[in-house]
């Protein structure tokens, strides 16, 4: 389909989603939640050709992982649909209302974004994920998924827009670009005249590409190098079961743990233990001069590794003196996604928290709690990275914007 004509659709269908009941919202999600179980063979199907597709081309064994879609996931997909569906609606909530001395009443409403678009990779899961909370928010979605995914998201946005039609919804309440060239991609990133918000979800350079290509409002998201630092005081044990699960209970997404930050106080008797557990793991592990010597099997890091989101099973290792260097290695090396000290110290964890410039900032657990789900906002539109208007794990309240509301009884201005 034309790019503006789907623009356009997208643009009728938010007027109507946008008066929706909140009952029929949540009616729609289950249902919709329902046909993705329902469907779950043939989508299964569509996604082992995006697989195989992304084995010949020699994608990583983390990006396969994130590609990959199973009975459980997609059962994890319709379970996350059906918690938006259980969340308070955020559409028409009034607050602060104030009455003036003249008599008038303002207040603000929570309304629709409008229309939002989200460009993507390989992740087919964050086709259900986007539907349900622009749906419930009463947004329009134009989806511009990768190649690499382009069948399984055709898939799955078939299995929501016929769920939509049976009933009685607009199907352009969601629309799939399914042109994958970047012409398109560049395209798509300039209709400002239809597209209220942007939201890229990938790599460094989807997100560079879209924040210097567009001319709709960017929210930039998902790129994590984030790092585990070990303090002086830490649970040695501790530390390295969150280090663990951090790295590798799934290397291939924005929370895992790309870089491991040590105080030279405990180097000697932590890293040894944290490498034997890595190394069962099968992580490669690259470490400074000062971890190389206690380690020697440990390869030798570069400056890029620092700055590098590896996404796969590799980790960096800083050593650091005290807290402050750690705080300014981090700073200068992150990605401004989540952090984590381990710590049994009070201050130093307060010090952590304070000063870490970071959308999520963890003493003592693992990275890999920053999600959606994890937060209680059910499913989430991504891990918004900057500092306006969302950041985090963004929800229901972050797709939605505001309008002010005046009541009055002929006030004229003087």
């Amino acid at each position: 389909m034309d790019l503006e004509i789907l623009c356009t659709n997208a643009c009728k269908a938010k007027m109507i989603l946008g008066k929706l009941s909140t009952g029929k919202k949540n009616s729609v999600l289950v249902a919709v939640a329902d046909a993705l179980c329902e469907n779950a063979k043939d989508i299964i199907e569509a996604n082992a050709i995006d697989v195989e597709n992304g084995i010949k081309n020699n994608m990583s064994q983390g990006l396969v992982d994130r590609l990959k879609l199973t009975e459980a996931r997609i059962e994890d997909m319709a379970l996350g649909l059906k918690q938006v569906a259980d969340l308070t609606d955020p559409i028409g909530e009034v607050t602060e209302m104030t009455k003036r001395p003249n008599g008038m009443t303002i207040g603000k409403r929570r309304v629709p974004m409008g229309v939002i678009g989200i460009i993507y990779e390989a992740r087919p899961n964050v086709t259900s994920d986007a539907f349900g909370l622009c749906f419930k928010t009463g947004n329009a979605v134009i989806l511009k998924g990768g190649s690499d995914a382009i069948n399984s998201n055709k898939k799955i946005v078939e299995v929501i827009r016929k769920t939509l039609a049976a009933n009685s919804v607009t199907e352009d309440a969601v629309q799939l670009i399914e042109s994958t060239d970047r012409e398109t991609t560049t395209k798509f990133m300039r209709m400002n005249k239809y597209v209220d918000l942007l939201i890229p979800r990938g790599s460094a350079g989807l997100i560079k590409a879209t924040v210097e290509n567009a001319t709709i409002p960017v929210i930039e998201t998902g790129t994590g190098n984030c790092h585990v630092f070990v303090d002086k005081s830490a649970d040695i044990d501790m530390a390295i079961n969150i280090l663990i699960n951090a790295k590798t209970q799934r290397i291939g997404v924005c929370n895992a743990c790309e870089s491991l930050v040590v105080h030279e106080d405990v180097l000697i008797e932590f890293l040894p233990k944290a490498v034997k557990a890595l190394k069962e793991k099968n992580v490669e592990i690259r470490g400074d001069e000062r971890a190389r010597k206690v380690c020697p099997e440990i390869n030798e890091a570069t400056d890029e590794d620092f700055y590098t989101e590896y996404l796969d099973y590799i980790i960096s290792v800083k050593t650091v003196k005290d807290i402050d260097e750690a705080i300014a290695h981090i700073n200068e090396h992150n990605t401004k996604h989540s952090e984590c000290i381990v710590t049994n110290d009070y201050n130093s964890s307060n010090k952590f928290l304070d000063e870490i410039d970071a959308a999520c900032v963890y003493v003592n657990a693992s990275t890999r709690f920053t999600d959606g789900f994890e937060f209680g906002f059910g499913a989430e539109i991504g891990i918004s990275t900057q500092k306006l208007h969302a950041r985090g794990p963004m929800g229901l309240k972050e797709l939605t914007t505001s309008k002010y509301i005046i009541y009055g009884n002929g006030q004229i201005r003087e």
